[in-house]
């Protein structure tokens, strides 16, 4: 039997039906190339509200026609282009040009952080709002420098901002 064939690009995904022992509802990151062959890897910690996952994968069945995985939008940041509530309780809006961090949990259900300037530095909190797949729409993803942060720097998820400005 051959290798799989057209199979879904690299990325964040979730499970919609099971795939081989790999159950549904699972947050994985899939790559569709590598040794030995096409394979899924499921989150094995979080770090400032981004999975890190394990690089021991599981690889699909020969057999698997892609199916089984619904895409993702990337972990990060992002601006809210329009007003949306995170789910048909109205519990939370979230309004246009909102400064917002996308997240996941482990069984794919996007989570909304909403970070806050403090002392100097840009709070990303660890808790989030889940917010239902079709509010996804109304973000666009922002590019933000980051770094790695030194130990004890700005504190677990924080960023820090530069110091005074800079004029060109």
């Amino acid at each position: 039997m051959s290798e799989p064939t057209n199979l879904p690009p690299c990325g964040l995904y979730r499970t919609t039906a099971a795939i081989g022992d790999i159950p549904t509802g699972r947050l994985v990151y899939f790559h569709n190339h590598g040794n030995p062959g096409p394979g899924v890897y499921f989150p094995e910690s979080w770090t400032t509200n981004r999975a890190k996952f394990s690089p021991q994968g599981t690889t699909v069945p020969k057999d698997w026609n892609g199916k089984g995985l619904m895409p993702l939008p990337p972990e990060g940041f992002y601006r809210v282009l329009s007003p949306f509530h995170c789910c048909e309780k109205k519990c939370v809006q979230f309004q246009p040009d909102a400064f917002v961090q996308l997240g996941y949990n482990g069984a794919g259900k996007a989570l909304m952080f909403v970070p806050e300037i403090a002392t100097g530095m840009i709070d990303v909190p660890e808790r989030g709002t889940f917010v239902d797949d079709e509010a996804l729409v109304n973000l666009a993803p922002l590019q933000l420098a980051e770094r790695k942060q030194e130990a004890g720097a700005a504190g677990p998820g924080g960023l820090t901002l530069p110091r005074g400005i800079i004029v060109h």
